[in-house]
């Protein structure tokens, strides 16, 4: 799909056609007036935007001779291998989701967390009157959905301090959970059931149910959640879309090479 011209930020684009020069130099980079001749703009232009990606980890230097030579920065390896299990944990995770949502008539949905936030990188809708839009990118509070709440329970208690002090855990809805000592004590019946529950805590009248997702070397590589009005469920009902999700993460973790709960524990 295109993208509107209007939209288009200048300084943006000029900094990532300096990076796909440094893809295509070779093991000694490339100088900045060079760089500026391709690009075709000024070399103070140039030098200022490869300042920025310096500062950023994008773009690493270092001086050959009597000329400084840019060449791409270890920051955009993190990405790409950030980038690559993603996309192979959603083709794997896809199918077992749509089973998924097939099974239990809700919407479902694949999430990882970055910097303290739920994100959503895939989703399978349901059929109904009532739709869930999940948007593929949508950074979510990681304390009030059950996705959210699935890969924080993953984390070390520490880690999970640190999340709160920089999010400050907004309140979403009356039933959000907005102190930390109720947040771990939540993230411990997380662990200990296998699964996670957002009871109208990110939208009132809305629950979700989620379970993390293990790869090859035992790490959380993402969480599941299936999403539905809260109407009409009662603890039967929500312990049974618990053992849903979690067996539909597990078959995930098993096709990603990594352990179940039943065989980490």
């Amino acid at each position: 799909m295109g993208v509107d011209a209007r939209y288009r930020v200048r300084s943006v684009e000029r900094a990532l056609g300096l990076l796909e020069l440094l893809g295509a130099a070779g093991p000694d980079g490339e100088t900045v007036s060079e760089l500026a001749r391709q690009v075709g703009v000024s070399k103070a232009t140039a030098f200022a935007t490869l300042q920025t990606l310096l500062a950023h980890g994008f773009v690493a230097d270092r001086e050959i001779g009597a000329s400084r030579r840019y060449r791409l920065g270890m920051e955009i390896a993190r990405l790409g291998d950030r980038a690559v299990s993603q996309s192979s944990i959603a083709d794997v995770a896809l199918p077992v989701l749509r089973v998924l949502t097939d099974a239990t008539g809700r919407p479902s949905r694949l999430a990882v967390l970055d910097d303290g936030a739920a994100v959503v990188i895939g989703r399978v809708d349901a059929p109904g009157i009532v739709q869930f839009r999940a948007h593929l990118g949508r950074r979510e509070h990681a304390h009030t959905s059950g996705v959210g709440k699935a890969l924080l329970a993953t984390l070390p208690a520490d880690q999970v301090r640190a999340i709160a002090a920089r999010t400050k855990l907004p309140r979403r809805t009356d039933r959000s959970i907005t102190t930390l000592a109720g947040l771990l004590a939540d993230l411990g019946r997380v662990r200990e059931r296998g699964w996670s529950i957002d009871d109208e805590e990110d939208a009132d009248g809305v629950s979700c149910v989620g379970a993390a997702v293990y790869g090859l070397a035992g790490a959380c590589v993402g969480a599941i959640s299936v999403t539905g009005l809260k109407l009409g469920l009662g603890e039967r009902e929500i312990e049974t879309l618990g053992r849903q999700v979690r067996g539909a993460a597990d078959r995930i973790s098993a096709l990603l090479g990594g352990p179940t709960p039943g065989d980490a524990g």
